[in-house]
């Protein structure tokens, strides 16, 4: 192909790089920098072909020019990625859930109102747990706990090689609870009130059979270390999803489809902090929470502190100016 006709066939393109280039060096809002890593490929590629087929070197030149210049910035805007992302860590998801705490505030008393108002219940009538559990399924639980077992939150001894398993188990199954528990809100809102009384019911029949017949002390050194991330993440995914529901009920003077649109931006980043608290949960309970080594004081010091840790970044966390934005 002759150059002039290579020159022709995308000089457009160049010329749209040119212009994207300068946008993103002085700064600027760049609408279509989501195709800049693409683009700058294909000039890579229009370079080399320029070099095989031996094109003047002012072309060659100025083509290797946009490519550096395209380098710097494609390698800028990746760090700048990594920045937005610890910024949402640090900043950003503990200030939303500050900013949601009515919905907040509501998904947390029917979640942990419900746990903990049942486990007393279960604990004083102990047969009310067979209204819930299936008999077979307490029996497993109480395998589980058994402080003669030898094991600890699971039915069998595993190899210390299979925590790694366990660690992915335990991710899908809970980002499954809270991805139930946060779509159903769609519902109106029901479909998460649902799931955030069930699994409250759930976990404090559980918790209150296993403290009546004197299992508490494996029970509860086993849950809360990995509990203070997972069991807030369920109530935020509950919140995010009472927030779809309340759009959808409530959308002012908004259409509804603009007002849930408006509100699911809000959710998806509250969602995004759950999973992160989930893949946490995940790593604690595969390789801490299941431990039989360290002794239940210890685990109860170190959950206590996790908890702490939770409570004090969803209050704190971001309210400062050093915060990364």
């Amino acid at each position: 192909m002759k150059q002039s006709l290579f020159e022709n066939r995308h000089k457009a393109e160049w010329e749209q790089f040119a212009l994207l280039l300068e946008r993103l060096e002085q700064g600027k809002d760049a609408s279509q920098a989501g195709h800049f890593p693409s683009d700058y490929r294909r000039l890579c590629q229009h370079l080399a072909l320029a070099r095989e087929r031996g094109y003047s070197s002012f072309l060659i030149d100025s083509l290797q020019q946009q490519v550096l210049r395209g380098h710097q910035q494609l390698y800028r805007h990746r760090s700048r990625l990594g920045a937005n992302v610890l910024g949402f860590i640090l900043a950003d998801f503990p200030r939303l859930v500050r900013e949601q705490w009515r919905f907040v505030l509501a998904a947390s008393l029917m979640f942990f109102g419900s746990l903990i108002g049942f486990a007393l219940l279960v604990y004083l009538f102990p047969d009310l747990v067979y209204n819930v559990i299936p008999v077979e399924q307490v029996s497993e639980m109480q395998g589980m706990y058994d402080p003669e077992a030898g094991h600890l939150g699971r039915s069998v001894e595993r190899a210390a090689s299979e925590d790694w398993v366990m660690f992915g188990y335990y991710i899908m199954h809970n980002i499954g609870i809270a991805f139930q528990t946060f779509a159903s809100g769609l519902l109106f809102g029901l479909g998460s009130a649902f799931f955030l009384l069930f699994n409250g019911l759930m976990i404090g029949a559980v918790a209150g059979h296993l403290t009546h017949i004197g299992f508490g002390q494996t029970f509860w050194s086993f849950v809360i270390g990995h509990g203070a991330f997972e069991l807030s993440a369920i109530a935020l995914a509950g919140a995010a999803g009472l927030q779809l529901g309340w759009a959808l009920i409530a959308p002012g003077r908004l259409r509804r489809a603009e007002a849930l649109r408006l509100a699911a931006r809000k959710s998806v980043l509250l969602i995004c902090g759950v999973m992160l608290f989930l893949l946490i949960a995940a790593f604690i309970e595969a390789y801490w929470s299941s431990m039989t080594g360290p002794a239940p004081m210890t685990k109860f010091l170190v959950g206590a502190m996790l908890w702490l840790l939770v409570i004090a970044y969803l209050l704190f966390a971001g309210r400062t100016r050093h915060a990364p934005e």
